[in-house]
């Protein structure tokens, strides 16, 4: 062995094995190490100096199911939700597409809500609302959802997202009779107040205002309206602007009150033949009317949209054919749970429960996923809903 090459030999101590080969991941572990905590040292300092305002910003935008899990990361994002810049950083926000809040047959005092965007149940609890009373959603506006008891006596209003949650004062109006409600805002957002109307078939309404919490009787109905008014109870109320529309028979048509004036209007419009089941409906300031067109044994959903000029329903869409082969022969039964802009439609009989959507914009069916509750594995049949534009501020 040459001399140059015994200087390039380490000597081995007696006894001691020959060094091992370290693999690739034992030598970069020290690096690693070194690198990570780098990095986290970094990233600390990034998020200290973020901008608050920023952050508000991005927070929302985010989808709004991400809510369940932000809210309990920490106080202070919770707090935050409720600040006042985040609330006008929400109001620079397009409004998603509505969520519909749903009532089981087999949990009455519980509701269901539905994520169209994610194709995903919710199921929120609300504690402030009466455990030993039946409450049934039954009108919406900017975030809120409007309840009623099943007795017709007492009225609820309550935010499912974040649970701010009011119970309305008594009705000056003793009317225990059922009653159609609908839900307006008094400006852009819940923040500028709301109002709510409930009006019965013999002709008695009241309007309830948010900013000075009461309730008012602003005129009487025009003589010009038959009464009484035989109200659509399956139709929910459609609101534009500040104009309710209501559903009724004999005759078939509309009647509308406006909040901002208090008139009511009568429209006489004839109903399709052979339509069961229907409602009204919304979508870009346009009334709608969906329901079931049976004839023989064949059962289809049909749309149609009011034509302003002559007052009567024109057709512009329905279900795909194939899907209707399903109800051929069986007795199917519709109930609307929500009219404003996409519909929920629950389709059922002996043999059969079905959820689907229509989105009037895109003129697409979709199928929904069945409703199970959490820890259970029965499909639960819906019994009523209503949709809601989710918004985190709204404050009831």
């Amino acid at each position: 062995m040459t001399a140059g090459k015994s200087e390039n030999l380490k000597m081995l101590e007696p006894g001691k094995p020959p060094p091992k080969k370290k693999g690739r991941k034992e030598r970069n572990q020290g690096k690693v190490t070194g690198t990570s905590c780098s990095i986290e040292n970094l990233d600390q300092q990034i998020w200290k100096e973020f901008p608050e305002d920023l952050f508000e910003a991005v927070v929302a935008r985010l989808p709004v199911a991400t809510f369940f899990r932000f809210r309990l990361v920490c106080r202070k994002w919770n707090s935050m939700l409720m600040s006042q810049s985040f609330s006008e950083q929400c109001a620079q926000v397009p409004q998603p597409q509505p969520w519909f809040y749903t009532i089981t047959h087999e949990n009455v005092n519980t509701g269901a809500m539905y994520d169209p965007t994610l194709k995903k149940w919710h199921h929120p609890t609300i504690p402030a609302l009466p455990t030993k009373l039946i409450v049934l959603p039954v009108a919406s506006a900017g975030g809120l959802v409007c309840f009623l008891d099943i007795g017709h006596r007492s009225f609820y209003v309550c935010n499912p997202l974040t649970r701010s949650f009011k119970e309305l004062p008594a009705r000056s109006v003793k009317v225990w009779s059922r009653v159609a409600v609908g839900m307006t805002l008094c400006g852009k957002s819940a923040g500028g107040g709301y109002n709510i109307l409930w009006v019965g078939c013999d002709g008695e309404f009241e309007v309830y205002d948010s900013r000075n919490n009461s309730w008012a009787r602003p005129g009487t109905m025009s003589s010009n309206i038959k009464l009484p008014l035989a109200l659509n109870f399956k139709s929910q109320t459609v609101s534009i602007g500040s104009k309710l529309y209501f559903m009724r028979s004999d005759p078939d048509g509309i009647v509308s009150y406006d909040m901002v004036t208090g008139v009511w209007k009568q429209f006489i419009i004839p109903a399709p033949l052979h339509l069961s089941d229907h409602t009204l409906a919304e979508c870009g300031g346009r009334i709608m009317l969906v329901g079931l067109l049976t004839k023989n044994a064949a059962t289809c959903v049909c749309i149609w949209e009011l034509q302003k000029m002559t007052l009567l329903w024109k057709e512009v869409d329905r279900m795909p054919n194939i899907w209707c082969l399903e109800f051929y022969g069986k007795h199917v039964r519709m109930t609307c749970l929500g009219n404003k802009g996409l519909l929920m439609l629950s389709l059922r009989s002996r043999q059969m429960n079905r959820l689907v959507t229509y989105d009037f914009s895109s003129r697409e069916w979709m199928k929904v996923p069945g409703c199970v509750l959490p820890r259970g594995r029965k499909r639960q049949w819906i019994a009523c809903g209503t949709a809601f534009h989710p918004c985190l501020t709204a404050l009831a």
